[in-house]
């Protein structure tokens, strides 16, 4: 009833508790019972996305400075992007729809997505190293391939492709950082580290509420999302490119 159809190309962002599947609400069986459901909706052709991240067991690191991370993570289990849990405040549905048959991971440990369906190599193969989020990455594909925006009880400061909107605004003095890890290679593990524009404190100095957030609500105020119920959740669903563009706008006048 949103308007996910068939062949639609849909980053997912899940509360399970919001929507009633949460394992204290309805046992073990809510997670799959809710990707059988969106792997319905958009059928044999279409393409479901997430943001994963990476559950590092040494990200405190990167409060660190530079200099004393490769002291401090030498010796350290490295990192693989395949068997690595999900970022655990992305929530546990994503890492089912990680470990369930037939998704495709990629392998960037700060920025990682995972998709499934006819298109998902397209939208996660060959991500940038660094600035992940940003030129090339797979919230580009998705606004590209004309993909959309699913939110099923998620905040409103959850809405991942906000972050490649960082990129596109002409923003004067954006913030970037540095994270560093020890990765599995094939001839062993490796100290790398990613250098991107913060995602985590954000580009610029924001007092207040999450701009991620604030942008979320002004652009569900201009009426352009789809809004309804699912299960117990007020959930939305929007073009991907628009929101970005409206999000890079919002970014430009606002922190000018």
């Amino acid at each position: 009833a949103l308007g996910v159809c068939d062949g639609d190309v849909a980053m997912v962002h899940v509360s399970l508790r919001k929507i009633g599947l949460a394992r204290s609400q309805c046992g073990a069986g809510g997670p799959a019972l809710l990707l059988e459901a969106l792997d319905a909706a958009v059928g044999a052709d279409g393409t479901l996305m997430m943001i994963l991240g990476s559950d590092y067991s040494h990200d405190w690191v990167n409060s660190k400075p530079v200099g004393e991370r490769a002291r401090l993570l030498a010796g350290t289990p490295p990192f693989d992007a395949r068997a690595a849990a999900v970022l655990p405040e992305v929530g546990w549905f994503a890492e089912v729809f990680r470990q369930t048959p037939g998704t495709l991971l990629s392998d960037n440990p700060s920025g990682r997505f995972a998709a499934r369906g006819r298109r998902a190599a397209e939208l996660v193969r060959d991500q940038p190293w660094n600035d992940y989020y940003g030129p090339g990455s797979p919230l580009q594909r998705l606004c590209d391939a004309g993909g959309k925006v699913l939110r099923l009880g998620a905040d409103p400061e959850t809405v991942t492709v906000l972050h490649y909107a960082e990129y596109l605004a002409q923003v004067s003095g954006k913030r970037r950082t540095r994270w560093d890890y020890v990765v599995a290679r094939e001839d062993g593990p490796r100290h790398v580290w990613i250098e991107c524009l913060d995602d985590s404190k954000g580009i610029v100095d924001w007092p207040g509420e999450d701009y991620f957030a604030l942008i979320t609500k002004a652009y569900l105020a201009t009426g352009g999302a789809q809004r309804g119920v699912v299960g117990r959740a007020p959930s939305e669903l929007f073009d991907a490119a628009a929101f970005v563009a409206f999000g890079a706008s919002w970014m430009e006048k606002n922190f000018a």
